[in-house]
């Protein structure tokens, strides 16, 4: 018996260029929502800033996953959220809701039978619905107090099924209101550390140089007037690669570092022995104050150039110092 042919193998599927449908028809859908944020939104954005209980966020399948997602936003944002299931909320949840609660209900339909099921009785409990759905004359729409239209063209799906481009409106509309609210609140990022306190974030929000930089005799530091061989025991000692050079009062004046070193000993004219730093050292040191978050050392560095920072106070007097590896130590960076 005669072997078979084989099949000939599929054409390859263009991934990149089906990615990149899918990624321009959401931008050009996220670009038409942008345009028509008006009254309504400002609408919803009192409605949550007025709020003095909890967003309660809700929808099902797909639009929940987005809802549980907003809450979450918020909840890190100084706006107190949390995601409640429609269908159970049903069955005994619904008794999670308080009168100074807000709930913000998704559906794309705007018919949600699941959230129709308990709209009455948030409508008794008097409690603002704001609704986000993509036909304003849907029953949800008709209901809420405030309604947010994310109507897209079609879905990203070839067969225009899979919820893709209507997801993504959802939740970018979900953070647009979060942003805004954040911004009307003055949310600062002290604030935000409080709700992120572990973990990398955390660290970079919450560390101060304070917490991190060498303090004490563990500065090394040397009057102007020492030689340029007694600072470099300082500096050696302190490992930081650099030393503070400092006044009488104990004002910096400048720093002298390992480039500052190796520059001198390529001078001949320069003695090493009796020669004073001062004529050697960096007259304009990069510093820092002590209280700023330990991020604002890793962008000083980096803008700078420099492996190293000396802290100092309100009168310009030395009272810490730190070095690149200390923020790695930290896990700043």
């Amino acid at each position: 018996m005669s072997a078979q042919p084989a099949a000939s193998a599929p054409e390859k599927p263009e991934f990149a260029a089906a990615g990149r449908r899918v990624i321009g028809e959401e931008a050009e859908a996220l670009a038409a929502l942008a345009g028509r944020l008006g009254d309504d939104f400002g609408a919803a954005c009192r409605t949550l800033l007025a709020c003095r209980g909890r967003v309660v966020c809700t929808g099902m399948g797909k639009s929940g996953h987005i809802a549980r997602k907003i809450a979450a936003t918020l909840a890190s944002t100084g706006t107190p959220a949390f995601f409640m299931h429609p269908g159970e909320a049903s069955h005994g949840d619904l008794g999670m809701v308080t009168e100074r609660d807000v709930v913000l209900a998704l559906s794309y339909s705007g018919e949600s039978d699941e959230i129709l099921t308990i709209a009455p009785a948030l409508k008794r409990l008097g409690v603002p619905l704001i609704t986000m759905t993509g036909r304003p004359t849907s029953s949800m729409a008709e209901l809420a107090d405030v309604h947010l239209d994310v109507s897209v063209p079609s879905e990203a799906c070839p067969h225009n099924l899979a919820p893709t481009t209507s997801t993504t409106a959802c939740l970018a509309l979900g953070d647009a209101l979060a942003v805004a609210v954040l911004e009307a609140r003055g949310f600062t990022p002290e604030d935000f550390a409080r709700s992120h306190p572990a973990g990398a974030l955390g660290r970079r929000l919450l560390l101060t140089i304070r917490d991190i930089m060498h303090a004490g005799d563990d500065v090394p530091r040397v009057r102007a007037e020492a030689s340029i061989a007694e600072a470099l025991v300082v500096m050696s000692r302190g490992r930081l690669g650099m030393t503070a050079v400092v006044d009488a009062d104990a004002r910096l004046v400048g720093v002298f570092t390992d480039g500052d070193l190796r520059r001198a000993l390529d001078n001949p004219s320069l003695d090493v022995r009796n020669d004073a730093v001062s004529t050697v050292m960096g007259r304009k040191p990069k510093t820092i104050a002590p209280d700023e978050l330990a991020t604002a050392a890793v962008h000083a560095m980096e803008e700078h150039k420099v492996n190293a920072l000396v802290v100092v106070d309100d009168e310009r007097r030395v009272v810490g110092a730190l070095n690149f590896i200390d923020l790695l130590n930290a896990r700043v960076v």
